[in-house]
Formats: structure tokens, sequence, C-alpha cells
């Protein structure tokens, strides 16, 4: 069966367009799959003639959105303009994707520090991905998948006491339960969950706070309500030791991504979850530090690519 995907290339000045291009060249030949890039056209050419991929290129279906004014392509420079570009491009995506014309998007990896220079509000590709299918911005959570690891985000790019501040049972419900939903797309008819603690051993009953009993256990005992095979909260360390779980579920980003970066490095895939469109995106950054010089490797894109070519 064919999956039509809509292929955004991240931030212009970073590994994006770089790494778009190497995943479809190893794609080629592979039955099944339309990718259409949706990107700047020069910044394509360019990265096309370096990487001596301008014939795979010229047969890609393209679609030309977030265009940067001449001198803005720069490899490696965080700046407003590329940061500008990231953005129209993935939103062009998701509203195709809307539209019907494509079954998922994959973007490339974004800069966040260069999209906040837009003057745009942004804290990750759920974000962005609520707020283009009009949904509640507490809607669409970030999966990620890799290491034989599944993990969901209650929370994600914000400061702990800002994260805090906004926790709730019912969040912590709402993420579960899009994590369960797209554990099952997966073919996880009943996946075993397990919360993690916010506070170290999950509080050990009120000794280290008052957070876990506030929020995590009657967002767990919820869950049981709703048939859903759920343990914990108990400590991070402890349940990923354990690894007898489905999914994972991480109160804070950086319980869910030490783990999945540390067990899959640069391999990792991200999927946000919980809206009408499905997208995916790489576990890793835009790596402004190598960006230009043709040694990025696409696995990650690559991996997330093939998942949502099987999710959509």
């Amino acid at each position: 069966m064919v999956r039509r995907i809509a292929l955004s290339t991240g931030d212009p000045n970073g590994i994006g367009p770089e790494i778009v291009l190497k995943t479809l060249d190893a794609l080629r030949g592979e039955s099944g799959l339309q990718a259409t890039v949706f990107g700047a056209g020069e910044v394509l050419a360019q990265t096309a003639q370096r990487l001596g991929l301008e014939q795979l290129l010229s047969a890609t279906p393209h679609r030309e959105c977030g265009t940067l004014a001449p001198g803005a392509f720069r490899p490696g420079e965080v700046s407003a303009e590329a940061g500008a570009s990231t953005i129209a491009a993935a939103t062009a995506a998701i509203q195709a994707c809307r539209s019907g014309e494509f079954d998922a998007v994959v973007a490339g990896p974004h800069h966040e520090t260069a999209i906040a220079k837009a003057g745009i509000a942004f804290s990750g590709y759920p974000s962005l991905l609520a707020r283009a299918c009009e949904q509640p911005p507490d809607s669409v959570f970030l999966m990620l998948v890799g290491g034989g690891l599944r993990i969901v985000h209650v929370t994600l790019h914000e400061s702990v006491a800002s994260a805090l501040a906004r926790m709730s049972p019912d969040l912590v419900v709402a993420a579960t339960q899009a994590g369960v939903r797209a554990c099952r797309t997966m073919g996880l008819a009943q996946p075993r969950v397990a919360l993690f603690g916010i506070n170290p051993h999950a509080s050990e009953g009120g000794l280290f706070g008052p957070e876990d009993a506030r929020h995590v256990e009657p967002a767990a005992r919820r869950l049981r309500e709703l048939g859903i095979d759920v343990s914990g909260p108990q400590g991070a360390d402890v349940l990923l030791a354990d690894r007898r779980h489905d999914l994972y579920v991480a109160m804070l980003h950086d319980q869910g991504h030490i783990p999945v970066k540390l067990l899959a490095p640069q391999a990792a895939s991200a999927l946000s979850i919980g809206a009408d469109v499905i997208l995916a995106s790489t576990g890793h950054g835009s790596a402004m530090d190598i960006a230009g010089r043709g040694t990025a490797r696409p696995d990650a894109l690559l991996r997330s690519l093939r998942l949502v070519a099987g999710l959509s």
C-alpha cells in the first residue's frame, strides 16, 4: 500500500536538508512510499549539488515554502529567517496532510532558538501540531521511540517550575491515553504502562514532597478504572531497570529523553501524538556544528519515516 509522506526540511541552516536528501537516497527503489519535500528550493538545490544528488532532487516532488531571502542560507548559523522557514515548511506539510493529500508528516530537526528569534511561540513539534490542527495545546504529546523503549512525555520544553505548576492528574491521564492509543496503532492491543514518579522514589510516601500524591497517584487510579494496565508511580530508575513495560510515562523532559538517547544515540524517533495528523521527527537536534559538511547521518529520519509509514 502506498504511503504518501509530506517531508519538511526542518531548520534550513542545520542538517535537515542534508538528511532529508540522504533519506530519499536511501529509499530509492523501495516500493510503497511516495515522499514530497516541503522547504526552500534553493536550499535543497545547493545541498543536493554539494552531495551529488541533483538527479535525485529533480525526480522528487517538491512544494516551495519557507523560502529564504538571498544570503540567508548559511549552514551552521542560528537565525530568525531560518526559524521562520522551519515553521512555514512544517505548517504547510501539516495542512496538506489535514486536507487528505498525505498520510503523515515527517519533519526534519528544528532549532528552538532560531524559531524564538523569529518571534514564534514554539515548544516543540507537538505544540505546533496542536496549533495547526486547532486543538488545545495540552492535547498533543511527544513520544520518543528508540532503544527498545516507548516514552511519552507529560511535559516537555519548559522549566521544571513551570512543568510542576501545570501538572495535574488530568494532564497525566491525557498523556497516558494518547500513548496507549499510539501503542495500539503499533499493534499492542493491551500495552503495559508504567508511570514515572515526579520526585525521587515517587516521593517515598510523601517523604520527598507531595507532588506524586497530588498528581500521579490519582491519575494512576483513574487509568486503572478505565481498564488500562498501569504500574506506578514508581521511581524511573526502578521501572527502567525492570523493563517489563511497553510504554513509559515521563513527567518531565529529561526523565524521558535521557534513557532513549542513551540507548539509541542519534537514532530515536520523535512522534507527536494526540492529533488527527501523524507527525514524526528525529530524536536529535539540528546539529549546527556539522551543518554543511556532508557528514550527517540520516538514520533517525529514515527510521521515523519508516515508522509513520507503518502507522499511517
